[in-house]
């Protein structure tokens, strides 16, 4: 007695879309990475200024847009993993000691040093927006990130920013209210 066939499941929609986003990645790692923050920039902006200042996310939207320093963290990672590949003696906690000491800092001041700049603060107001948040934002970048880039560096691969941009949403939405 012949068998009747079974249908195979077709892949769902949010499956096929994951499968181009990474085969995109891999042809085009930098458009794709530019497009995908773009997006998760339009959301992270309007989700920060929501929580802040509902009249102003508007505004936000343009400055995050043109934030042009997003696509280091790719050259970061891969940096990473030239100076620390995983055959170097404690590699995980040297990758995370160099992300969290020396990129973290730096980023985050450029961060404050651009989006002061786009907003057409004058370098007294950057000097003294440094001096009265910086090093609050710092400790608890160190505090809330850390944790999660150990995840991010050493197990999730290069390619994906996807697990970053997630904890991103609500450490920018952090940002936006130590900002102000």
């Amino acid at each position: 007695m012949p068998t009747q066939s079974v249908l195979v499941r077709e892949f769902s929609f949010l499956t096929r879309v994951l499968q181009q986003y990474l085969s995109l990645l891999k042809k085009y790692p930098i458009i794709t990475k530019s497009v995908t923050r773009s997006v998760y920039i339009f959301v992270k902006a309007n989700v920060s200024w929501l929580a802040v200042d509902l009249g102003k996310f508007t505004a936000v939207i343009y400055k995050a847009v043109l934030y042009p320093f997003f696509f280091i963290s790719h050259y970061i990672y891969q940096l990473l993993e030239v100076l620390l590949p995983t055959t170097v003696p404690y590699c995980l906690i040297k990758r995370l000691l160099l992300e969290r000491l020396i990129f973290a800092p730096a980023f985050l001041l450029l961060f404050y040093v651009v989006m002061n700049a786009l907003e057409g603060k004058t370098l007294a107001d950057v000097q003294n927006k440094l001096k009265t948040s910086y090093w609050p934002a710092m400790k608890m970048n160190w505090k809330v990130w850390t944790p999660f880039q150990f995840i991010n560096i050493n197990y999730v691969p290069v390619q994906v920013l996807l697990f970053a941009n997630l904890v991103a949403l609500f450490w920018y939405a952090y940002l936006a209210s130590v900002r102000k």
